[in-house]
This record gives C-alpha cells, structure tokens and sequence, in this order.
C-alpha cells in the first residue's frame, strides 16, 4: 500500500493494480488486468506463482530484496519463477549476514552469472569467509561492480538533516544484575562442558539461553512471573520518553520481542504518555492508517516491532527513534531508523540505541560493526556512473 501511494505522489501517469482479495479476485487481477504496474507482496506472490507465470512482464522489480537472500525459500523460488525481460532489486541491505545472500540476488537478476550455489561457495564464499582472501574478495568485487548501483543517502539526499546516534550504556543493577550473571554463568558452563558435535546437536537450546540473557537485559518480567525487582532499561527510555514528549518531539520505539512493548506501553500509561503501535497481528490496512494518523495527530510515541515494522512505512513525522534492544543484525536496525530519517523529514534525527553494560548486548554490537565490514568490503567502491570499463575488466566479466 506504500509503494502504491508513492506511486500515486510521483508518477500520478502511470496506472496502478495492487493484487489483493481472495485468491480468485487476485487471479482474475494477474490474468484479465491492463494497468502499467500490478503490486504484490512476497506472500501473496508465493500463493499465486501459478497465475504469475502465463504473462512475460517487460520489467521485474523486486523491492526490499533481501527478503530473497535464503535460495531455498519459496519466497525465493517463486520470485525467481516469474519471467520479466529486465529484472531489478532494490535493496539496502545485499548482505546482512553471509556472501550466499549476495549470490541468490545475482540469482533472480542475472541466473548463472555468478555460478550455481555450489560453484559460487566453492570459488568465492568459502575464501572470503573463512580465510578472509583479499584477491578472491576484489575479484568477486570487480564482477558484482558494474552491476551495482550504489547510492548512499548522503550523496543523493542532499538536502535530508543530520542523523546523530548515541549509544546509552545502562548499568544493571541489584536484582536485574544478579540475575543476569547467574544465567550468563550457568550458559558458560553449559558450553565448557560441550565437544563440537554435542555443541550442533544442541544449537537452539543454545539460541534460547542467549534469547534469555537478552530478555533479562530488557526486563526480567518478559519471563519470570512475579518479578517486581528493579529494570535499568526500562526506567532509562521512560526518561528519555518523557524528556523526548516535554520539547515537543515524536518519538519511533523499536524492539524484537512484542513482549517488550507489551511493558512499554504499561509504563507510558502510568505516565499518561499516549502510543501507537505495529506488530506481527497488525493488518496491512490497519498499518498505513495508523501511519497516516501519527503523520499528523498527537500521540507522541509509535511502539514498533522490527520485524513487522522495519521497512515499508514512511514516519517522517518522528525525529527522534529509540532501539530499545539490539538486533543481531545492524542493517535491520539501520533500515528501522530509516522509517524516520528519509525524504520528507526536515529535522535532524536522533537515533538511541539502549544497551545493558557488561552483557550479551554489547557483544552483539561488535558483532553488529563486523557484518558491517564485510558488506563494505564487497560493495565499496565508486559509483557506477564514474567506472569506464577497460578490456581486461570486460574480459573479467565474461
């Protein structure tokens, strides 16, 4: 519904079809419609592959691509089923955790150019990964190149405000603290004890402790009942909430755990702080109406869970976003802050990221600055416009 409102505001020539109803209706869209442009999400296109594949489209565009990046997802393969005579994905996260998500892009745009999985692995992934191989990774730089067009916000969006981000380390403290280094303590020694091979048998065992560890830093009430001890976190973004409310500001709040703006929402009520809010069980429908009320109303706050709500909605209206708990993977974060900081807004955006000192949280920002390297590493270089390609890079490519 975004993209179909964009449209409307930037190409008011062009006629639009968005493929929703019930699975006839979208049928009967795909088949009988004349508009320049259908709109569909990746969910429904997984449903109606079938009815995709009897038209040839003049251009494929595949917006958010890294909703392709696992190869053996139906959302993958069935992106890849429909036949365009030109393909493009946007995207502003290639790679967020791996080379292969890289690879299933190229995939859908250009099948083979990059080799099969496996070829690809073999001659790329593997030397860049592991052995961190500088020739392997310009090589792969010099084929991706040409066919990049990279675009940072700074160097298009001249005229878009500052974005100031500051870390606010919070000490745990009393219970909240005890309670963390029990549970730290105990997941060491759960490990020390584990070969290699018990360690895979057990992965998500493992995945859930560490998903505790993050919990107890964002409050020990997400699962242990009954707990009335204190919660640094939480009083330290009601502080900032409120300082945030008093000069005038709106405020976007993410998290991961619906939980966690389950608490938040409690205690902006106590401090009669009013909020929306998008997750999991909101519709698409529901979604653009809060976003168009928060554009112009005055409720300060939008509570936020990233995955729902990391991309798609437009909240220039907030100049303020608070990350009440890092995410494993900093392009998603990044793509959060960027429902405020785009075109449209006009004020400079502060961007607050909470993390727990002496915890899980400050690892996971380390890890964070490391994905961000190797993305770096493989997509830098200048923009496209300034390459002349010489004959030794096109006999490179071919």
């Amino acid at each position: 519904y975004n993209w179909e409102s964009e449209i409307h505001r930037f190409a008011p020539g062009l006629t639009v079809d968005t493929v929703v109803g019930s699975a006839g209706i979208r049928k009967e869209k795909i088949k009988e419609s004349r508009a320049d442009i259908l709109l569909t999400s990746y969910d429904l296109l997984k449903r109606d592959v079938e009815a995709y594949q009897e038209t040839l489209f003049d251009t494929v565009f595949i917006d958010e691509a890294q909703n392709i990046k696992n190869h053996g997802t139906q959302a993958a393969k069935a992106v890849k089923a429909v036949s365009g005579a030109r393909r493009f994905a946007l995207t502003g996260t290639p790679i967020e955790n791996a080379l292969s998500e890289l690879w299933s892009i190229f995939d859908f745009l250009m099948p083979g150019f990059l080799y099969g999985y496996q070829g690809f692995r073999e001659k790329f992934e593997e030397a860049i990964m592991n052995d961190r191989d500088e020739e392997v990774s310009a090589r792969l730089r010099s084929m991706v190149h040409p066919f990049i067009l990279r675009r940072l916000k700074k160097d298009v969006l001249t005229e878009l405000p500052d974005k100031i981000e500051k870390t606010v380390t919070i000490e745990l403290e009393g219970e909240q603290r005890k309670l963390y280094d029990a549970y730290a303590k105990r997941l060491k020694l759960y490990l020390e004890k584990q070969s290699k091979e018990e360690f895979k048998q057990s992965k998500l065992e493992v995945l859930k402790e560490l998903t505790r560890l993050r919990q107890l830093c964002c409050g020990p009430e997400l699962f242990l009942e009954n707990y009335h001890g204190e919660n640094a976190k939480m009083d330290a973004c009601v502080e900032l909430v409120r300082q945030a409310v008093d000069g005038g500001h709106k405020v976007l709040l993410f998290s991961q755990f619906t939980s966690v703006l389950d608490e938040i929402e409690k205690a902006l009520a106590k401090e009669k702080i009013e909020d929306h809010r998008i997750d999991g069980s909101v519709s698409k429908e529901q979604r653009i109406r809060l976003v168009d009320s928060f554009e112009t109303d005055d409720v300060p706050v939008f509570c936020i869970s990233l995955k729902a709500g990391g991309t798609g909605l437009n909240l220039t209206a907030a100049d303020i976003v608070i990350h009440y708990d890092p995410w494993w993977n900093v392009a998603a974060q990044n793509q959060a802050t960027d429902r405020a900081h785009r075109i449209g807004q006009r004020n400079t955006v502060t961007v607050y990221d909470l993390i727990a000192e002496n915890t899980i949280e400050e690892q996971i920002k380390k890890l964070q600055e490391s994905k961000s390297a190797l993305a770096e590493e493989i997509l830098s270089g200048e923009g496209i416009q300034s390459i002349v390609l010489d004959r030794d890079e096109i006999l490179k490519m071919l």
